[in-house]
């Protein structure tokens, strides 16, 4: 039961075709707080919904004002770590949610962020190890967000540390894993064939142009990758609902970037 179960709400969070998936993180304001793009949280997600991305990620105390009871639907990923960047360890991941208050919720599916390399790694890997034990058992799917952060991590893209970072996340447990882009079609092919199960790429902080946007996704679609989990670039873009249409022209039909800034009415 479980195992259909897990089956049916991947497809709710992925292109079941394909394989591959748009997902818009909307968590930022537990770190950075009410920033634009997300301080009218229906709104934003009616856009991206309607816009055709497959899933959300949202805190618990969002899905109620996310929810719109009419459109499109979207897949929802209840997140259950947080911290903020008023701490003095920001890096520093706690659980703020579990998997039976997720699927209370309604969630389709579950993230947790784990930054390896810090000084709090074995406590987030002790939660990661116990989120992914209960995700299993109710047949949830897990997205882990994982990245290298921490004192002994001098260039947090590099392929070295991206490649383990992603190993970590499948062998932890994971159905999806969240990793930064490492810059070259070559180097992320090294990061997802290390992987056993889908790899998806972080916008990371706002991009100067639609073009380095497009060409990161199409790059990490060359690669092997399953898609972007892209939240700021996304909601804070002049048009959320084109962007996301442009980069569905990449990950669902393999359109060429040209063709993506065509969608943009910028080719």
């Amino acid at each position: 039961m479980t195992i259909i179960g897990k089956q049916i709400r991947m497809e709710r969070i992925m292109d079941r075709n394909s394989g591959r998936t748009i997902i818009v993180p909307m968590d930022h304001g537990v770190s950075v707080g009410p920033i634009d793009g997300i301080k009218d949280i229906k709104s934003a997600v009616a856009t991206v919904a309607e816009a055709g991305a497959n899933a959300i990620v949202e805190h618990k105390g969002l899905v109620g004002a996310g929810h719109r009871r009419g459109g499109s639907d979207i897949g929802l990923i209840v997140h259950l770590s947080a911290s903020t960047s008023l701490s003095p360890f920001p890096h520093s991941k706690t659980l703020v949610c579990s998997v039976e208050e997720a699927i209370k919720l309604g969630a389709d599916a579950v993230s947790i962020h784990v930054n390896i390399g810090d000084h709090q790694e074995k406590e987030m890997l002790n939660d990661f190890g116990r989120v992914a034990a209960e995700a299993r058992t109710w047949g949830l799917p897990l997205l882990a967000m994982v990245y290298p952060r921490g004192e002994k991590i001098s260039d947090e893209y590099d392929v070295s540390v991206v490649k383990h970072a992603a190993r970590v996340g499948c062998e932890m447990g994971a159905d999806i894993v969240k990793v930064s882009y490492t810059g070259s079609i070559e180097s992320f092919r090294e990061v997802v064939d290390g992987s056993t199960v889908p790899v998806i790429i972080a916008g990371g902080a706002k991009m100067d142009s639609d073009r380095d946007i497009l060409e990161m996704v199409r790059s990490s679609v060359e690669a092997g990758g399953a898609g972007v989990s892209i939240g700021r670039n996304v909601f804070q873009h002049a048009s959320p609902a084109k962007l996301i249409q442009a980069m569905a022209t990449i990950i669902f039909h393999d359109a060429t970037v040209e063709e993506a800034l065509a969608v943009l009415g910028k080719a």
